[in-house]
């Protein structure tokens, strides 16, 4: 292989940049030419009809005649033919666009007209009317869809010279290239740029009469091989051998047709109707191919990429394709409307590929192409032979059937379709097998190592698809690489975990060569996996390595090593071999790349149940720790109950005895979501817990102390809020401290309602920190509502649960046992926001009893 700097490559990387700036030279000055013909150049006046010239009949086919236009006035026909204008025989394609130019709106003009059953060409009388009668928004319609070579261009050519070494690349641009060769040339073409018409003529007749064969080629071999291409290689070169012969026949008209002398051997109509069903059976393979590598890929990998591809091209050209078969065969002409869907709609085969190449990068799918030069030339030797033999049954079948097919309306009658649909189909099967049966023999042949080393590879590329293991994978390296290839040695290098690699091989006795970096620079500069760095590989000199392949991932990154000794029959490893290795590496790499994968979703998946379960360990004990029962009170009904929103969270509620007598009812709301705000929660608590005890009916100090436990054991940011009450059963007084928390409502047995607000900050967030105390007392019938912010600020959409609806459900279930209460507040604030809950819900209800 020529070295990065050799002048074999300059040579060969110039000659690609050289070939691809004429191309893109060829394309831009077609395109922009025929869209400054068509926006600006057209004749002013019109006579409402649409016609396409026949050049060996030297008259105009009337497709279509306007409704109300001139031409229906003047009786006008569709299949009507123009052989003459203003007694002037038409001469070319041109003709009427050149007079037309030299009229004015108003203005009359005399067409004759060889109709059909007329013995005689008759002359009809039209007048001429303004071309700026048509509709503005019409107008704006038809000058954007002349613009749709625009996508084409664009896409095509950014791609190939991104991607110039890439044959898809470059095949590529040569079919978006031919699509924009598939409107006709303006008329006005030849009066306004009559240098530039014949270069337009022989663009059109060379892009035109490939665009069948250059779309089935592409999707042939891209993203992958479809079925289709392995089971008959060599159509797609005899596609493009076929449509070879009716490119030189159309140089003239710049349209795909027999060339003489053979076009006088049929009917007119089939010099172009047989190119034409050509072209179409294979922009059909095309899709047929497109079709068979999206549904029947086994590659994961390779269907992603073709998805876009996929839908793009069925839609952007399905319809199009229909309506071409439907015209050419029924003589069907679309309205107006139709075709400028169909040119919109085609926008979305060029913008699909930008996407995917740009997204996917679909380019980098590596595909098996190529043969060694001997090889080439027996296989293709055949190959033309056969692609020349069917060429001369095609026409025979064409000439043989012609004068039976006279009878048959328009170009081609509907069986005559049917019978050369026929018999391509029959060419084509026969073809198929001649060819796989004398293919397979001159390789056995004549090139029976190399065939059967393609063999075994493809073989392995196919059986790498289903390893689920690394060692499967390089045990199965093994075996099949020292069949296919007969190396004097073989070592495979895996990558480990920790970025080195690995020999699969343990019995080395070198032991240092078990591991290599895989970031040692000879090894990470290999992008190519046949290529040799000139200057070898120190670290793996002991090896005597002859041919490495790396394996790298879809990133890019190293996978794998295989390092190939000298082949045991002392033959270089050819072009093909190294290309063939090329695809075992690769399809290694995907292989690794998928185990790999599968590894790190078993883990995930570990390290997500553990989780799981310890969540579920983590709410039980939190469940616990909540108050289980509730210490006996005469004079007070209460209850609580909190919903976390995940498994855990930071909200607290509890009852605490006191030594004293009186006992604590404690809400709390904790920063944060989740396990570190149940952490904070249990901290908080077994602080109040722990110091209940100490001073019992002094909450000042108790609360100082426990702030300054909270401060000293937990991050600047984390704070909770905090209501803690002391309730003295005899004297029905509750004392307490609310430390920014939210006011808790107090609804006294008249109906009023008082907020018991806040009498010091927040605690845990700073290290200095006091309160106040306050008192009220509960009398009979009184209703005190201690809740989390997560009650009040639940959501449906935009709109909040709020305070003043809480409110009111607590005043409509005042009288309700405090546990009723509870509930039924839960019940309506889930009601609300539709059971989804974003913070976790905490609530303590306590009603003054009365004694009797």
């Amino acid at each position: 292989m020529p070295e990065p700097h050799s002048p074999r490559r300059l040579l060969l990387q110039t000659t690609r940049i050289a070939a691809a700036v004429a191309f893109a030279a060829c394309t831009l000055v077609y395109s922009a030419t025929w869209m400054a013909a068509s926006l600006w150049a057209n004749p002013p006046v019109e006579l409402g009809y649409d016609a396409v010239y026949v050049a060996e009949a030297h008259a105009q086919l009337v497709r279509d005649v306007s409704a109300g236009s001139p031409a229906e006035t003047a009786g006008m026909r569709v299949g009507d033919r123009i052989v003459a204008i203003d007694a002037q025989p038409l001469t070319d394609s041109a003709f009427q666009a050149r007079l037309w130019s030299h009229h004015k709106a108003g203005e009359k003009v005399k067409l004759s007209i060889a109709r059909s059953g007329a013995p005689a060409p008759i002359t009809l009388t039209g007048t001429f009317r303004d071309r700026s009668s048509a509709s503005a928004f019409g107008d704006f319609i038809g000058e954007v869809r002349d613009l749709h070579p625009v996508p084409f261009v664009l896409v095509g050519l950014t791609v190939l010279f991104l991607r110039i070494a890439d044959r898809n690349a470059w095949l590529l641009a040569l079919v978006f290239a031919s699509f924009t060769t598939v409107a006709a040339i303006p008329d006005s073409l030849p009066i306004n740029h009559p240098a530039l018409f014949a270069f337009a003529l022989g663009y059109k007749a060379v892009l035109l009469g490939l665009i069948g064969p250059l779309f089935y080629f592409f999707f042939a071999v891209f993203p992958v091989r479809s079925p289709l291409d392995r089971r008959l290689p060599w159509l797609k070169w005899a596609a493009v051998a076929v449509n070879f012969i009716f490119i030189l026949g159309g140089f003239r008209t710049g349209l795909m047709r027999i060339p003489a002398p053979f076009d006088r051997l049929i009917r007119p109509e089939l010099a172009t109707a047989i190119p034409f069903w050509l072209t179409y059976v294979f922009l059909m393979l095309g899709l047929v191919s497109l079709v068979l590598n999206f549904v029947r890929s086994r590659d994961a990998e390779a269907r992603r990429k073709i998805r876009v591809l996929f839908w793009g091209t069925l839609v952007g050209l399905g319809p199009a394709f229909a309506q071409a078969g439907a015209r050419e065969a029924f003589g069907y002409r679309a309205p107006p409307w139709l075709d400028t869907a169909d040119t919109f709609m085609s926008f979305l085969f060029p913008l699909s590929f930008a996407y995917a190449v740009l997204k996917h990068r679909v380019l980098e799918v590596p595909v098996l192409i190529g043969r060694s030069a001997r090889y080439l030339l027996v296989q293709r030797g055949f190959t033309i032979v056969l692609s020349l033999v069917s060429i001369a049954l095609t026409l025979l079948f064409a000439m043989s059937f012609a004068g039976r097919l006279e009878a048959a309306s328009g170009p081609v009658g509907p069986s005559g379709i049917a019978l050369g649909a026929a018999f391509g189909t029959a060419l084509l099967w026969s073809g198929s097998w001649l060819h796989r049966q004398v293919s397979e023999r001159i390789d056995r042949a004549f090139f029976r190592q190399a065939y059967d080393a393609r063999v075994i590879l493809q073989d392995l590329a196919e059986r790498l698809r289903s390893v689920s293991q690394r060692r499967e994978v390089a045990d199965l390296l093994t075996q099949q690489l020292r069949q296919a290839l007969q190396p004097s040695s073989l070592f495979i290098y895996l990558r480990s975990p920790d970025g080195q690699l690995v020999a699969a091989d343990s019995s080395l006795n070198d032991s240092s060569l078990q591991t290599i970096p895989a970031d040692l620079p000879e090894i990470a500069r290999l992008k190519e996996p046949w290529e040799v760095p000139p200057q070898g590989l120190p670290a793996l000199a002991q090896l005597h390595p002859n041919c490495l392949a790396p394996m790298l991932g879809h990133g890019g990154e190293l996978l794998g090593l295989l390092v190939l000794g000298e082949r045991l029959s002392e033959v270089p490893y050819s072009g093909e071999d190294r290309r063939l290795l090329a695809v075992v590496a690769s399809q290694a790499a995907a292989a690794l790349d998928n185990i790999g994968l599968a590894e790190q979703i078993a883990a995930r998946l570990e390290a997500e149940r553990r989780s799981a379960r310890e969540m579920e360990i983590a709410k039980e004990v939190q469940t616990r720790l909540l108050p289980q029962t509730t210490p006996p009170l005469r004079t007070l009904d209460y209850a609580a109950e909190c919903i976390q929103t995940r498994a855990v969270g930071g909200d607290y509620y509890d009852f605490l005895e006191t030594d004293g007598g009186p006992v604590a009812l404690v809400l709390a709301d904790v920063s944060g979501k989740g396990v570190h705000a149940a952490l904070l929660m249990a901290n908080l608590q077994a602080q109040l817990r722990s110091r209940i005890g100490i001073a019992p009916l002094n909450p000042a100090r108790l609360l100082r102390d426990v702030n300054r436990m909270l401060w000293k054991s937990t991050l600047g940011q984390h704070y909770a809020t905090l209501f803690f009450g002391l309730y003295d059963d005899a004297a029905r007084r509750l004392t307490y401290v609310n430390c920014g928390h939210n006011p808790p409502f107090w609804i006294r047995a008249d109906g009023t309602v008082k907020r018991l607000a806040a009498t010091a900050t927040v605690i845990g967030l700073f290290e200095r920190w006091d309160c106040a105390v306050a008192s009220i007392e509960l009398a009979p019938a009184d209703l005190l509502a201690i809740f989390s912010d997560g009650v009040s600020e639940a959501e449906r959409g935009e709109e909040e649960f709020g305070e003043a609806r809480l409110l009111q459900t607590l005043q409509e279930l005042r009288g309700s046992p405090a546990s009723a209460v509870v509930a039924a507040v839960f019940a309506r604030v889930q009601d609300f926001s539709a059971g989804l809950q974003s913070d976790d819900l905490t609530l303590l209800v306590a009603q003054g009893r009365l004694i009797s």
